[in-house]
Parts: C-alpha cells; structure tokens; sequence
C-alpha cells in the first residue's frame, strides 16, 4: 500500500527542484556544445589525460553560466508539469513510444497510486531526487540529504 506522506513529500522535492530552476534551453546553440566539447578533448589529449566525467561536468556549468547571462533579460516561462515529465523520464521512468514517421518519443510513467506499488515508487523518488541534485539543487545545496530535509521542512509549513 502507498504513503501518502510519502507521495506528498515527492511532489514537494519536485517543487523545490522547479523553484532553482531557470530555463536557459535554446540559448546555447549545438554547434556551441559541440564546439566546448572538442575543445575539453582538445585539452586532454595535449596534456596526456583521459576525458572525465569531472571535466564533463566543468564545460556543462561553463555552458550553463554562459546561457544564463544571455537569458538575464528575457522573460522565462516555466511548466510544472513539463518539468515534472522531464525529470520523471531522466529518472528512467518512461515509456517509449514509436511514431508513423519512425521517430521515438518518451512519455513519464504515471506515479498514481493505482499504476505504482510503494516499492516501485521508492525507487522513482530516489532516482527523481539524483537527476534533480545532479542537474539543479547541488548549485544551492550541500547534499542531497539537506535537500531532503528542505523538502519535509516545506511540507510542514503546507
């Protein structure tokens, strides 16, 4: 049987994810990713290195920084409900569906009590609350046990 406790504290822990994020998509072009790419494999192949994740990680805020300053100006408009689909699928709770025209699209798996077991449920909060630490929240936080709490703390004051 589901908690409901649980399921409420989930959708606080989503919220506070989609509070600390700011949309920059469409404000770095891909040749700008490919490029900071190839120039992060430039760099390790002039130093004898290999290509790490850390490194990775670097050009992706780099990018980011980047896309914000050029987004300070504009007018953002944010969906809770796209949000919550684009996390739910980088958690790897989707479906995958294919198109007439052969393309692939990913729909997020419903978390209704009715279409998710506790077990199963738990499984989606851990894997939601580190795509939304590795993605988000580890910008304004020390871990993701404070983020945790963050989110039981909110849900008090609800």
């Amino acid at each position: 049987m589901r908690n409901y406790a649980f399921h409420k504290r989930f959708f606080k822990l989503l919220q506070l994810g989609f509070d600390y994020w700011t949309p920059v998509g469409g404000a770095i072009t891909p040749r700008e990713r490919k490029l900071v790419s190839g120039f992060v494999d430039y760099l390790c192949e002039s130093v004898g290195r290999e290509h790490t994740p850390a490194l990775s990680d670097a050009a992706e805020q780099y990018l980011n920084t980047v896309a914000t300053c050029r987004t300070r100006d504009t007018a953002l408009l944010k969906s809770f409900d796209a949000f919550r689909e684009w996390v739910t699928i980088q958690a790897g709770f989707y479906t995958e569906h294919i198109y007439p025209d052969g393309s692939r699209g990913r729909r997020a798996k419903s978390i209704a009590f009715a279409n998710m077991d506790e077990t199963e449920f738990q499984q989606v909060y851990k894997s939601v609350l580190n795509v939304l630490w590795n993605w988000i929240l580890f910008r304004k936080f020390s871990s993701p046990e404070e983020v945790e709490n963050v989110a039981a703390q909110l849900l008090e004051f609800a």
